[in-house]
């Protein structure tokens, strides 16, 4: 982040999901690449990011939640700010979307990180499950997603250590 903030030519926000929340919040030691969502984007963000991931050997993916599920009103404001580096603010993409977003895919390590969310209080089940049906109608625009497994894994989720 710091070297990014350092290399950006002006203001922004980045947003970081997945692995990288993962770190920061200290129940994963490691990731495998960093993704993220500038918005807005920082000038000179992709030729920093150019740079940056060959020098300190990273991945870097341009990938967020509202990639793979229905976008929701007011992310901005559920993101968790994290730091300010030069002119670009870093945040936490929305922790609600981010859960949602795992318990869609549903690997192992998925369901890891959505427990590790809720264990240290960043989300709470039932603000989830309202979460779930807003995006619900919205679902069938999804034609990769199955909506009743969506409903069964995030209702399991849920109910699961009441």
């Amino acid at each position: 982040m710091t070297a990014l903030g350092a290399r950006v030519q002006g203001a922004g926000r980045i947003y970081l999901t997945g692995g990288a929340t993962a770190v920061l919040h200290g129940w994963r030691t490691m990731t495998i690449d960093i993704d993220l969502k500038p918005d807005p984007e920082p000038p000179g963000l992709f030729e920093a990011l150019a740079v940056l991931k060959d020098e300190l050997d990273i991945n870097v993916e341009l990938a967020s939640p509202d990639q793979f599920i229905p976008p929701i009103a007011g992310w901005r404001e559920r993101s968790l700010f994290i730091a300010r580096h030069g002119p670009v603010d870093f945040f936490h993409y929305d922790p609600y979307r981010q859960a949602l977003s795992k318990l869609q895919r549903g690997h192992d390590r998925d369901l890891v990180d959505v427990r590790a969310l809720w264990q240290r209080g960043l989300i709470d089940k039932d603000l989830l499950r309202e979460t779930f049906t807003v995006i619900e109608p919205d679902l069938i625009r999804y034609p990769a997603i199955d909506p009743g497994a969506f409903r069964v894994s995030v209702t399991e989720f849920c109910d699961e250590d009441r």
